[in-house]
Order: C-alpha cells, then sequence, then structure tokens
C-alpha cells in the first residue's frame, strides 16, 4: 500500500545522505516518492502567518508516518523534536534510521548521532522503545524502508 510519508531531518548537515535515502525510494519500481522538503521551503515558511510550526502542521496532514532520519546533530535540533512530539500526538506510525555511515560524496561517513526519539517520552518510556530505530546501511535500508514503513504505520492503527 503506497504511504504518504513525513521526513523529519536536519537539513543542512544530511542534506547529501537525505537526497541518497529519497532516491532510493523514487527508483524503486511502481514507487512513488513520499513528500519531501528542501531548505528553500523551510526558509520560506519562517516568513508566512504561523511561521514553521504552522507548516509542519500542513505537511503532516494526510500522513500516516513520520521518519525520522538521523545522523551526528539531528537530536539537538528544535524542529525534529517539535515533528516527532506532534507525530506522536497525532497518533502517526513513527520509526527512526540511523543515517550517518551513509557516505556524503564530499565528506563520507558521519560520527553516530544519539537517537531524537530518545528526547521524548510516553508514561515514563522513551519513544525509543516504543517505536523501532534502524540503521540504514547495517539493517538494510534500500530493501527494508517500504516494509518498516508499513509496519510503523500498522502498529499506529493507520
Amino acid at each position: 500500500m503506497a504511504r504518504k510519508v513525513f521526513f523529519s531531518f536536519h537539513y543542512a548537515r544530511d542534506v547529501k545522505r537525505i537526497m541518497q535515502v529519497r532516491n532510493s525510494w523514487v527508483v524503486r519500481p511502481g514507487g512513488e516518492a513520499p513528500p519531501f522538503y528542501d531548505a528553500a521551503d523551510f526558509e520560506e515558511a519562517k516568513k508566512r502567518a504561523g511561521g514553521i510550526e504552522k507548516w509542519i502542521e500542513d505537511q503532516l496532514a494526510g500522513t500516516s508516518v513520520t521518519v525520522v532520519l538521523f545522523g551526528a546533530e539531528t537530536s539537538e535540533r528544535e524542529w525534529v523534536r517539535h515533528e516527532i512530539k506532534r507525530s506522536h500526538e497525532l497518533k502517526k506510525g513513527i520509526l527512526a534510521i540511523d543515517i550517518h555511515q551513509i557516505k556524503d560524496p564530499r565528506d563520507g561517513a558521519d560520527k553516530q548521532g544519539k537517537n531524537p526519539l530518545d528526547y521524548w517520552k510516553a508514561g515514563g518510556v522513551p519513544f525509543s522503545q516504543i517505536y523501532k530505530t534502524y540503521d540504514w546501511v547495517n539493517d538494510g535500508g534500500y530493501q527494508n524502508m517500504p516494509a518498516w514503513i508499513e509496519a510503523a504505520a500498522k502498529a499506529a492503527g493507520r
């Protein structure tokens, strides 16, 4: 089943890794690229009424799953934290994918960062124990991401 997915990530540091994940979906036979935004959209959102928070709400509307793509500094990003919190409140399926080992064409692999799902808790339990986390390289993200997304959606009852 095709799913509308929201990707949450740290744009400035990880965009080259993110593009590789996105492109792996686009080139999949019969696949459809999930919604994806770039820095221009984000910068433009800052200027509009309601700003970034409204833009995030608009992006989350109609999605069934939020995929948090995290690298070395993602867990420290205020808006990534907000996207995770809102996704949980809206009862979206959530999963996290560690992308630090994906090689940036210029800089190679990066150092591993903290899982952003560790920041939030529900009933005293960290989100990282509620929602699944995968490693793009070690867990075969290219082959398995569609199944991970479907599992997250089903776990959320979507």
